[in-house]
């Protein structure tokens, strides 16, 4: 059997390894259990992989601890449980000694100052990981030095850091919760089904490294921070003006929905557990953030440009807000050409270079597909949340957004009727042909818009032959 150098270098001859054997949902390694010999003084030894650790609670001794739960366990032990202060011992400080007045808080490890920005923080971590590489420092003092950073850029962890600092018994939190693989020296209850840790050895959090995109209307923006959750990925990231180089402020949530630009996002996420209400009970969830040290956001070169078109319109959608108001009722009760739109906005004093679009257009609204049928159609009208395009040989009816399908029909002999038609129905009396309806609107079919847009165009290519 092969074990790692924690715990590995820690069995001495005469102690007891337990493990469970490999079987089908057990992966061997994963929990071992080093039981000393009778006659040694060390403590046990136990690796395991654990949830989420729960938040701090009073024992009747007086003293705070968290409990964990044992993942896949198998030999007898489904909890652990870590008294605040070896939290505090092993996450909150600086170097692993026992000299806790000799060492110095996360503040000085950054060479900065209590009072500093999420943005002061980030400069400061970079600045010293350079200074240290640059002076050949050891793997452990950029361990030490990252560490330090993903604490304090963490609200929740920075609070509790500092409030550590006031009071080095206040109740500690384990950091990000937990889930990983944990090594820790104890010993079992009576009962054999809790661990008793005495100290941690070492911590492994799950972890995984991920690259996507994000709208940056998505984002949720604060005076130092910005944060984007993802319900469907169950993901968070939390960024700062460093991490992200932009200078907003909370005015931006007023007009993010009018901004069609996206962030690129390379990130360490770190997975952990929150816990919501299910039928009456509070049920841990899985969940991950992004580690802040490992964290690179990718910005399009014309995000300034696309900023201040975004504030204008906003700008131009309150001075004419009664204007809209009574145009957008007149498009839910009727299509109307986009070129009347635009006539319409030019008589009430809009600026030319006003793109129309934006009075129906909702924030989770894709711009590819309505541009790509845009530039093949001859006529758009307006009409509820969709738009409805006159191709050369067919009507494609959009509304551009993931989840959603583009309806196609065959181009009728008179368009009017067809808009009267196709007002007078839905989508789904027409899937289903009541009373002939797809007949009279000449449906074609549809094509559901897909994660990859291109797949989308692909198909419509297809389905078209060529057509389009």
């Amino acid at each position: 059997m092969l074990l790692s150098r924690v715990p590995g270098g820690l069995v001495f001859r005469g102690d007891t390894i337990e493990f469970p054997l490999p079987s089908e949902g057990c992966d061997i390694g994963t929990e071992i259990l080093v039981r000393r010999g009778p006659n040694s003084r060390r403590k046990d030894l136990y690796q395991a992989p654990i949830g989420y650790f729960v938040r701090p609670k009073e024992d009747r001794r007086g003293q705070f601890y968290s409990l964990a739960e044992v993942r896949r366990g198998s030999i007898g032990i489904s909890a652990v449980r870590l008294n605040c202060d070896i939290i505090r011992d092993y996450f909150y400080v600086a170097a692993f000694s026992s000299r806790a007045k000799e060492q110095p808080d996360f503040y000085e490890v950054l060479k900065t100052t209590p009072t500093a920005s999420q943005a002061e923080l980030r400069l400061a971590y970079k600045i010293r990981d350079l200074e240290l590489r640059a002076a050949g420092a050891s793997l452990r003092e950029l361990k030490v030095t990252e560490r330090a950073f993903n604490i304090l850029a963490e609200p929740e962890l920075r609070a509790c850091y500092d409030r550590l600092l006031k009071d080095p018994n206040t109740p500690a939190l384990f950091p990000y919760g937990g889930l990983g693989s944990l090594i820790v020296e104890g010993e079992r209850s009576r009962d054999g089904k809790t661990f008793f840790a005495r100290r941690i050895l070492a911590f492994s959090p799950d972890r995984r490294e991920q690259r996507f995109t994000v709208p940056l209307r998505n984002f949720c923006f604060y005076a130092d921070r910005a944060i984007y959750r993802d319900a469907r990925r169950t993901l968070e990231i939390i960024v700062d003006q460093a991490a992200m180089p932009l200078l907003w402020d909370a005015t931006w949530n007023q007009w993010k929905h009018l901004l069609d630009a996206t962030a690129e996002v390379r990130a360490t996420f770190l997975q952990t557990g929150v816990y919501r209400i299910k039928d009456g009970e509070w049920t841990p969830v899985t969940w991950e953030k992004s580690l802040p040290s490992r964290i690179k956001v990718t910005l399009p070169p014309d995000i300034n440009e696309r900023i201040e078109a975004a504030r204008r319109r906003h700008h131009i959608f309150g001075l004419h807000a009664d204007f809209f108001a009574r145009l957008r009722v007149r498009i839910e009760r009727e299509p109307i050409a986009k070129s009347e739109i635009e006539r319409l906005c030019d008589d009430a004093g809009i600026p030319g270079d006003f793109d129309v679009a934006q009075i129906t257009w909702e924030a989770d609204y894709s711009a590819f597909y309505y541009r790509e049928l845009l530039k093949r159609t001859r006529t758009v009208y307006f009409f509820r949340d969709e738009f409805i395009f006159e191709l050369e040989r067919v009507i494609a009816i959009e509304r551009p957004e993931l989840g959603h399908a583009t309806y196609l029909f065959a181009r009728p002999s008179n368009m009017d009727d067809f808009l009267r038609l196709y007002a007078s129905t839905t989508k789904q009396a027409i899937r289903a042909n009541q009373d002939n309806i797809a007949e009279q609107v000449r449906f074609v079919g549809r094509i559901n818009h897909g994660v990859k847009p291109e797949t989308w165009l692909e198909a419509l290519r297809v389905f078209l032959g060529g057509a389009v």
